[in-house]
């Protein structure tokens, strides 16, 4: 089998628990290099609980995960976490605390920049951006790392929608650059623009997972097709 037909996440019946609260049900999902993966469902569906076990920052209580290691992926909130430092330093740090070299990790922060549209704002103090800005700077600094897998949860709630369009753009190009994407979302609109496949989650349970045409147009499960009419 080739390398391309390898899945770069697998989850094979996987449990999650907190204490006695059951957070994810039997999962079990393969998602392959340059898919562009939309995670809908209900507030508490288990969208954020995904894609933080493929992050590792859930443990499975039962079964089996095999994701990227962790600098191999980038993970972009809802509300960016940005250091107390320059647009530039943001980015600079990130690279730096990978071992690249000064002049590399110079480099390549002007390129990320450049590709997020924040080049005119490099000197800036990061917390002063508005949000849609902030958000590009997480972007660019997932950007300057490269990553197998860019996971994001709900990276456009609340923005304008120019900044919400610009973020798309900019995942599509990551995506274009060879990154996987899985992207937890509460925007159908957003999800029919980006994805090639929807995983549609309910009480900690995948019930549909099938190429984004047909879960638009042919929802099969009452959960989904509730949620679609919603």
């Amino acid at each position: 089998m080739s390398d391309a037909a390898q899945p770069i996440v697998a989850i094979t019946n996987v449990d999650v628990s907190m204490g006695s609260s059951a957070i994810l049900n039997r999962v079990s999902i393969r998602i392959h290099p340059g898919e562009r993966v939309a995670v809908l469902g209900a507030n508490g569906a288990g969208k954020s609980s995904l894609l933080r076990l493929m992050n590792a920052l859930l443990d499975p209580s039962s079964g089996n995960v095999v994701a990227p290691a962790a600098a191999e992926q980038a993970l972009i909130f809802q509300r960016p976490v940005l250091l107390k430092r320059s647009v530039r330093d943001n980015v600079v740090f990130a690279l730096l605390a990978r071992r690249t070299t000064a002049d590399v990790a110079n480099r390549v922060t002007d390129e990320a920049l450049a590709a997020c549209e924040l080049a005119p704002l490099a000197h800036r103090y990061a917390r002063t951006l508005s949000g849609g800005e902030q958000q590009k700077l997480a972007l660019a600094r997932a950007w300057a790392l490269t990553p197998k897998l860019l996971l994001a949860d709900e990276p456009t709630a609340n923005l304008a929608p120019a900044a919400v369009h610009a973020v798309e753009m900019i995942l599509r190009r990551m995506c274009e650059g060879g990154a996987t994407i899985v992207l937890a979302t509460h925007n159908r609109g957003q999800a029919k623009r980006l994805a090639t496949r929807v995983i549609f989650m309910a009480d900690g349970e995948i019930v549909e997972d099938v190429d984004a045409k047909t879960f638009f147009t042919s929802p099969k499960s009452a959960a989904a097709i509730a949620y679609l009419d919603a």
